[in-house]
Formats: structure tokens, sequence, C-alpha cells
């Protein structure tokens, strides 16, 4: 299959695939259909409600709404001896990261449902922040395009009080209509992850009760298989981008910054699909990258466990005002605080994909490195002049980054070098899932958003939003 490329998209150093959702159509459809025969139960075990694994019929609005899922692929310079490439898959100007794709295929589920039903549909959705930003970009850009109404489709998102810094500022808060439909609600609690809880036990407790009151159907979007469905356009691009042929190739190693790592367990289906069609790929192994406060998953590749009691010890190196470590090379060596959260965004404790990550990286090669903000603060400039060789831009500041996916993942990338952590391939392809500064969006103002301690006040807030589109 040839990439859709427009004029300029080529460069010496990089190729983008535009509009990528349009391109691999008809493959996307066959990957849903796929996961339509092996759906989940709801969040306590019994089903609840989720649109089917269909995307409306190809129509141009439909292509004006996915008009924002460009995939590229850069090259960036060598190191010791590791080809490097970046996957591009921030290229959405409102949201710059990957939620895009993801979150661009759950809303046109959720079109086709309206546009088939004429029920309501009210998404539901936990975040750390970016989950949340891109499925609100998502919503306005399906009532912008024509597919739906306001009343027909909004969206409840509820985050940690920890990541309000990083909710983007968009028409769905700025609008005091569009606001009352699609609240974003910020619960202060202790553990970020608790918003899942708090998410969860609302779509338990109410959703069939606002569809029977109100007739509008709460979908609790937070499954694999939402995330999945596109992110088996990852190796879609990669078999295009990246031919077989490419240097002789016969594995790659793919690294991503990852909190469950849903965007890894999705390139592995769209690998199994590429292969199963006859086309050639080389080998996928898979090089995870976390920060100290949501190791885990490095946790259970090393020990089978995501027991911190597994974590190095540090000391305390009181000259140089740092805890320093030489147990084990998969750790920082040198850290601020052992218990830092480097980023918010990666929240997830104890996440059920290792089970299906840790045997993927045993059968096939990869592995796991934990970066520090020492770290990365440490390899920044370094970091900085790297990806700015191959045209993209980080603040000269550190202090003015927001989201340090990308940075984790290419210090992570330096650090296991460095360690000889990566013997398996050569060939390194970096997936960009997430990178902007305080220059890129304005973030949402504490007087746009809600709070809520508790279900009941999570209840009254959506309940309000359900409420002003069923009196419509």
């Amino acid at each position: 299959m040839t990439p859709t490329l427009s004029a300029s998209a080529q460069t010496s150093t990089a190729t983008v695939l535009r509009n990528a959702l349009t391109h691999y159509d008809a493959e996307l459809r066959q990957a849903l259909t796929a996961l339509e025969h092996d759906r989940a139960d709801g969040p306590d075990g019994a089903p609840m409600f989720s649109p089917a694994f269909r995307l409306p019929d190809p129509s141009p609005a439909l292509e004006r709404f996915f008009a924002v899922s460009d995939i590229g692929v850069t090259d960036l310079p060598d190191y010791r001896g590791h080809r490097l490439r970046l996957l591009d898959l921030m290229r959405n100007p409102a949201t710059r990261t990957t939620k895009t794709l993801a979150s661009l295929v759950i809303v046109a589920r959720a079109v086709r449902h309206i546009t088939e039903t004429g029920e309501r549909v009210l998404i539901v959705t936990p975040s750390s922040a970016n989950k949340a930003t891109a499925l609100r970009d998502a919503v306005h850009r399906a009532v912008d395009c024509g597919l739906v109404t306001a009343d027909q489709l909004h969206i409840a998102s509820v985050v940690p009080a920890q990541s309000t810094a990083k909710l983007w500022a968009s028409p769905l808060s700025e609008d005091p209509a569009l606001r009352v439909r699609n609240p974003l609600v910020v619960h202060a609690c202790e553990e970020p992850a608790a918003v899942k809880e708090l998410a969860t036990a609302f779509a338990v407790t109410h959703a069939d009760r606002l569809w029977r009151q109100y007739g509008t159907r709460v979908w609790y979007t937070l499954g694999l298989d939402n995330y999945r469905a596109a992110d088996v356009l990852r190796a879609f691009a990669e078999r295009d981008l990246l031919p077989t042929g490419d240097d002789g190739t016969r594995s790659r190693t793919h690294v991503h910054s990852v909190s469950s790592a849903f965007g890894l367990l999705g390139h592995e289906l769209g690998h199994r699909t590429v292969t199963a069609g006859g086309s050639s790929l080389p080998q996928s192994r898979y090089f995870l990258v976390q920060h100290l406060g949501t190791p885990d998953m490095v946790l259970s590749l090393r020990h089978g466990t995501h027991d911190r009691a597994n974590l190095p010890a540090y000391r305390f190196d009181t000259a140089a005002g740092l805890y320093r470590q030489e147990e084990d090379p998969h750790f920082p060596a040198t850290t601020f605080d052992p218990e830092e959260q480097l980023d918010p965004t990666f929240y997830t404790r104890r996440p059920v994909t290792s089970a299906r990550m840790d045997p993927l990286i045993a059968a096939h090669g990869g592995g796991g490195v934990v970066v520090s903000l020492h770290e990365c603060l440490g390899r920044y400039a370094e970091v900085r002049a790297l990806l700015a060789a191959a045209g993209l831009a980080l603040p000269a500041d550190p202090r003015r980054l927001r989201e340090w996916s990308l940075v984790m993942a290419v210090t992570g990338t330096l650090n296991a070098a460095d360690r000889g952590l990566l013997p398996d391939s050569d060939d390194l392809l970096i997936h960009g899932s997430g990178s902007y500064g305080e220059q890129d969006y304005r973030p949402v103002p504490e007087a746009h958003r809600r709070t809520a301690a508790d279900v009941t006040e999570l209840a009254g807030h959506i309940e309000d939003a359900v409420r002003a589109t069923a009196a419509r």
C-alpha cells in the first residue's frame, strides 16, 4: 500500500502519512470487526453499554473529522551504533498526544450508534489529563463537522487534582452551554488512580438510572480494546513507512513511555494483523520506559510482581544532594527523591496489562527502564538537540515543559544504550506519544471546572449535563 503523502510531507528526515484513519479505513474497519467478537464486560463484571465496533459510513464530514490523524516517521541521529527513529503520533495541534487517534475512533463509534438509533450518548472517562483533552477535542470535532449535535453527544471527564495544570481549554470549557453539557470534574485524592475507582463507581451505580430516566446512554470508555482499535495503525504505518527491506532489518525495538502500555499492545495486534495478511514486518521487541512514581510494569518484567519492595535501595549522597543506587541498571542511578512523580500523566499502579506485556517481551525480546527527573534534566539539552536535528522543538527551559512523555522515552533510550540494555536490535523506533509546553495551550481555569469528593457529587454534576441535553 502506498502512503498518502502531501507534496510537502517528505523531507530528508521525515515522512508524514496524512489522515491515517481515512487512509487505513478498510483495514481499520476489519480490525474493529475482529474486536467486536472479543468484548469484555463492564468494570464490575456485569455487561455495560458500549457501542458496536463500527464506524460511520465514509463521507466528506467523516474525512474532515479524521483530518488530525497524521502519523510521521522522523530520522534521529544515531547513538552508540543504534539507528534511532521517531514514530510521531503527536501531530494534532489541539492535543499533541497520541490519545487523538483512539479518541477519534471512540467518538466515531458513538456517532454511528447515535445516527443508527437516535439515542443520546454520554461518554464518561477517568483520565490523568491527556485522555480527557483528546476525547473532549474529538467530541467537539464531531459536533463541529456536523456528524452529531451537542445535545446528542457529550462527555464527562474525571481527573485528579494533581493534573489540573495539564487540562487544555477548548470550546467545551469556554462556551457556557457546552461547559454544562461536558463537565470537567476534578477529584482531590492522594492516589491519582482513584479517579478510575470514582468513575467506575458512578457508571455501575447510575448508568442504568440515567438511561431509564433521561434516555441517555452512559459509555464508560476506559478499556483496552477501545484503544487497541486505533493503535493498530502504528503497525500499518510501520509497514508502509519503514519497509522490511530497510537496511535488512530483521528485528525492531519499539521504545515507549508507558503507564499501561495500551499503545504497544495495539501495535502488537496490528503487527499480527499485518503479517496474517501476507505482509512482512521485522520482529517486534518492546522496551518500556517508566518513572519512579509508577514503575510497576518494569518491576513486573524484572521480578514478576508489582511490589515496590523490589525497587533498588537508594542511599542519600549528602555532598551531591542526590539519592544514588548501583544495584540495578534498569532503575535510575540518581534521583532527587525515590518517591518523586515526574509526570502525573503516568499514574497507573498495578496495571493488569503486565500479564499481556511480560510474556510478549519474554518471548520476543525487549525490556524496560525507569528514569528519574534528575536523569531527564541531566540529558535535557542533549535530547533537545537530538530532536531539533529532526525538526522537533522542545522549550529551551525545561520548566516550561508540561508533558514529559517524549523526553522520558528518549532519555530512557539513551540510558539503556549506555548501560547495555538494548542488545536485541540496533534498529530502535521511539513511539512519540506526547510532548507539549506551556506555550502550546491555555489551561482550563478553575472557574470552568467542577469538583467532586465522592460518587454522589460526581453523579450530581453528570446529571446536570444529562438533564441539559434531555430537555432539548
